[in-house]
């Protein structure tokens, strides 16, 4: 064995056996104060002599009175001794969490404690990286938890790769009111499927896909999607219609402005991983989830599956941009006013709920609710989202929009 080799091991294991000694310290006082966690611990891989409590909180901390010593680890903390994982994280949307959360100008708008105090959108988004200053910033609010990123999916302190592998992993982020993957898989059959299989009522050998079997191919960190998160990109389709309606969207986003430039708010998007913007990008990401669905279907009807699925974006589009453009009437009309007049956005579908009427509050549910549940319940294999929860909502709301609208030219006349 090279010299230089021989000596990287042997620094490996050296510092991997004082960790471990280390940690029998810690596991003394730990035993009595934090009983579970140690648990956790001795149930975990790092216990049996890779990993101890200075790996990845330091050593600063060695008794009660300098508890605030302890190091708090990331997702950094973690690349030491897995690099690839690490590496393919960072090219998924995941570790863009944060930022596309903070891109979100509704966020803004919101209470400290659900974002920064990781009570609403910010105890998903944690997961996302962060700039060493932004860390500093929420430490000085209280915020030392939830940096690791990788424990959101692998909780401390067992950070099993078994409980990272179930689809229930997934529940707790993509769950809810616009992106309720885990009621649309759970309650399809490839849900159905794989819970009969942790029941032991389908057989081990048969086949059932988890969240991970298509979204993380072969173990992959590195989580995306074809469409994005919003489901729209560029460049626009050859269906004029669709790039009409598909035009509105993009400014109502904000993404565009009226004279059809692409803005700052664009660019964040694509910083955040939320939106496809070239075709290749788009395609290498539909051909990776064929090659999945293949392993257990033909190409050709999975290709035709995944086909529908994108006409129901079109047709979900159509809906959503003749709603947008009666409410941008409203606007140009001086019956509605935009709470923030510097938005490129007209009208603003990200403020959320944070708008001054009701019609407005209607064409927020309508894009993030209903059109997410329609497009997303179609991909998920989920008809009754993709109806109910989803279509039909939209037809609803665009319903009440058209009404409303007639309500406040009355009022105005």
């Amino acid at each position: 064995m090279p010299r230089n080799i021989f000596l990287f091991v042997a620094a490996v294991f050296l510092n991997n056996l004082i960790a471990a000694y280390a940690a029998v310290d810690c596991v003394e006082c730990h035993r009595a104060v934090t009983p579970n966690i140690v648990a956790d611990w001795q149930a975990s891989k790092h216990s049996k002599g890779s990993a101890g409590c200075a790996t990845c909180h330091g050593s600063a901390h060695i008794s009660e009175k300098d508890a605030a010593q302890a190091r708090m680890p990331t997702s950094g903390t973690c690349s030491g001794c897995h690099k690839k994982q690490f590496e393919q994280f960072n090219k998924g949307k995941h570790s863009r969490a944060w930022t596309a959360m903070n891109a979100m100008p509704a966020i803004h708008w919101e209470p400290v404690l659900l974002v920064d105090g990781l009570l609403g959108c910010g105890g998903c988004h944690k997961l996302g990286n962060k700039s060493e200053a932004e860390i500093r910033e929420l430490n000085k609010k209280g915020t030392v938890y939830g940096m690791a990123a990788c424990d959101a999916c692998h909780t401390r302190h067992a950070f099993s790769l078994q409980e990272a592998r179930q689809p229930q992993a997934c529940q707790t982020c993509h769950m809810g009111f616009d992106h309720p993957q885990w009621e649309m898989y759970s309650s399809s059959k490839h849900g159905i499927r794989y819970l009969l299989k942790q029941n032991n009522a389908l057989s081990s050998a048969g086949e059932a896909p988890a969240c991970q079997t298509c979204h993380m191919q072969a173990g992959d960190h590195a989580v995306r999607a074809a469409w994005g998160f919003l489901a729209v990109r560029l460049p626009m389709p050859d269906d004029p219609q669709w790039a009409k309606d598909r035009g509105v969207i993009l400014r109502a986003l904000g993404a565009v402005d009226g004279q059809g430039k692409t803005t700052a708010r664009f660019e964040k998007m694509k910083a955040s991983d939320v939106v496809r913007t070239t075709q290749e990008d788009w395609q290498k990401e539909r051909d990776s989830m064929i090659g999945t669905c293949a392993k257990c279907h033909s190409s050709g009807y999975a290709s035709a599956q995944l086909k529908r699925a994108d006409g129901i974006i079109r047709e979900a589009d159509h809906i959503m941009a003749e709603a947008i453009t009666i409410v941008g009437d409203l606007y140009a009309q001086g019956l509605l006013k935009k709470k923030d007049p510097s938005s490129d956005a007209y009208p603003d579908i990200l403020m959320f709920h944070n708008v001054s009427s009701s019609i407005e509050k209607t064409l927020f549910l309508m894009f993030k609710e209903y059109r997410m549940r329609t497009f997303q319940g179609a991909f998920h294999n989920n008809p009754d989202y993709t109806f109910w929860y989803g279509w039909s909502a939209m037809q609803q709301a665009l319903t009440d929009i058209k009404e409303m609208a007639r309500g406040l030219r009355k009022d105005a006349r």
